[in-house]
């Protein structure tokens, strides 16, 4: 299996390469030639997590060694999950979450992130390469925590994350501040996420300045999900929630199904896409959008447009207006015209839109809530269903609901979980009535434990007596003078 770039598919590597690199040297983003196909879905039934996520990684990751790629995927997938099943799916309503926030950090990204460190490794060794590896990445709010916990104290690995200062929860920015590990560095930005990562992007772009890292003996790659490495093994988690549905009689073999994903970066619904071309029996792919809702818009009228106000919501890790990951997806509507993909980006980046003509999303429907709606959503959910969700998922929730009014459309559903509601206590807590005036956020996350009934996870309530490990701040224009501090660069470059 070999990877394009989306902008020149003369740009040909393997997955190990795609793996290190992470973006493309023309600043595309890397593509499978091919998409595998998955013929016999039952057969898969009698699959665990792991084995079913060697089954898929295995036909895009064909350069890495069986056995190698097997341990990974046994170590990833371990006892920092709290469930036994890696995920769980419930049924609330006529619907079914898929739960995918039972890792070490509590949220989705942990899918992934626990796997990449240990690719990263072996792709290293595949390639001969004996340079450190700097993971250089920008966060809304989740994929932060998660990257620092996949490689936090990995040898021949530093890690480096930037986020909005003011963009993020009080607990997701805890859990990134309170980090350990001589190889981490944090830090907090003045601007928006967009900020953050259109900074992460300039640097990967920066070719003196990656020629300079070369010098030191560092390598650039990122830990955001335009890494390949990243976006392959969340393919995973949409197949085991059909495969768990068939287990347990609630589908049939080959019936089709709905997924609602609430995403801001596109890459979570991305991964579900690719389940589909591979083979997954998907009927509408539903992408739920907050009110920074760009999405939204260029899936109903072709037309994407960022010259908009980032707002920010309840649900900061969608606070996105630069979705990095849809060009994946203009690479296939685009009839894979490298060239045109290009034009696109290019005109995105001086203009700030860009248009498709005749645009057919057939496989996609749009729709986007508002913070009322979310806060509706998390409050009626849990007084009449008992069901405690966290604000990106009750977007998605909000969304199915409007989906089934305008559409009548009773296909059966899978809607992506993508959060502990734990890690937006406060939030959470007011809406459902608690009284959190004048209380601390970890007195808030107690009584709502109590009022739930549901305990709340170790790794947040600990957060309380942890050291800041990380106080760093930057304007966004800074970003490269931090990166050069932390990896003591800066006398040649200079």
């Amino acid at each position: 299996m070999r990877y394009f770039s989306t902008r020149d598919k003369t740009i040909s590597i393997s997955s190990s390469e795609a793996i290190i690199q992470g973006i493309s040297k023309d600043g595309g983003l890397f593509v499978p030639e091919t998409i595998p196909k998955i013929d016999n879905l039952m057969e898969l039934t009698k699959m665990d997590y792991r084995k079913l996520g060697y089954f898929i990684m295995s036909k895009f990751f064909t350069d890495f060694e069986p056995t190698l790629l097997k341990e990974a995927i046994k170590d990833a997938y371990g006892q920092k999950f709290s469930l036994k099943d890696i995920v769980s799916v419930e049924k609330v309503q006529d619907r079914y979450l898929l739960e995918l926030f039972h890792g070490p950090t509590y949220a989705f990204k942990d899918m992934a992130l626990s796997i990449l460190p240990r690719l990263l490794r072996i792709a290293l060794k595949i390639n001969d390469i004996d340079k450190e590896i700097v993971i250089l990445t920008a966060t809304s709010g989740d994929t932060g925590k998660a990257a620092l916990e996949g490689f936090a104290n990995v040898e021949g690995i530093k890690i480096v994350v930037f986020f909005p200062e003011k963009g993020v929860s009080q607990i997701q920015k805890l859990q990134m501040i309170t980090q350990e590990g001589e190889n981490t560095f944090v830090v907090g930005i003045d601007g928006n996420f967009d900020d953050a990562q259109n900074g992460v992007k300039r640097i990967f772009n920066d070719r003196e300045f990656k020629e300079i890292l070369d010098r030191y003996g560092y390598i650039l790659s990122s830990a955001n999900s335009i890494n390949i490495g990243r976006l392959v093994p969340q393919i995973v988690y949409y197949f085991y929630g059909y495969l768990d549905l068939l287990k347990q009689g609630e589908l049939e073999d080959g019936e089709k199904i709905n997924i609602v994903v609430p995403t801001g970066n596109f890459g979570n619904i991305l991964a579900a896409y690719y389940g589909k071309k591979m083979g997954l029996p998907v009927n509408k792919l539903i992408c739920a959008s907050n009110e920074n809702n760009v999405l939204t818009d260029f899936i109903n009228t072709g037309v994407y447009d960022r010259r908009r106000e980032l707002k920010l919501t309840s649900s900061p890790s969608m606070d996105i207006l630069i979705s990095s990951n849809l060009e994946r997806l203009l690479f296939y509507i685009l009839n894979e015209d490298d060239i045109a993909v290009k034009d696109k980006m290019e005109r995105l980046n001086k203009n700030g839109f860009y248009k498709i003509e005749n645009i057919n999303l057939e496989d996609f429907y749009g729709d986007f809530s508002t913070e009322d709606e979310v806060a509706k959503t998390i409050k009626d959910v849990f007084v009449h269903y008992n069901y405690l969700m966290d604000p990106h998922t009750a977007v998605a929730y909000n969304v199915y609901d409007k989906y089934k009014l305008k559409t009548k459309d009773n296909t059966k559903t899978i809607i992506a979980s993508t959060a502990s509601p734990f890690k937006f206590g406060k939030k959470i807590a007011d809406l459902i009535g608690l009284n959190t005036l004048g209380k601390d956020e970890f007195q808030i996350l107690k009584e709502l434990g109590d009022k739930t009934g549901i305990k709340v996870p170790e790794g947040i309530s600990s957060l309380k007596d942890k050291a800041i490990k990380h106080n760093n701040y930057c304007s966004k224009k800074e970003m490269k003078a931090m990166l050069k501090k932390f990896l003591k660069v800066g006398e040649i470059y200079d």
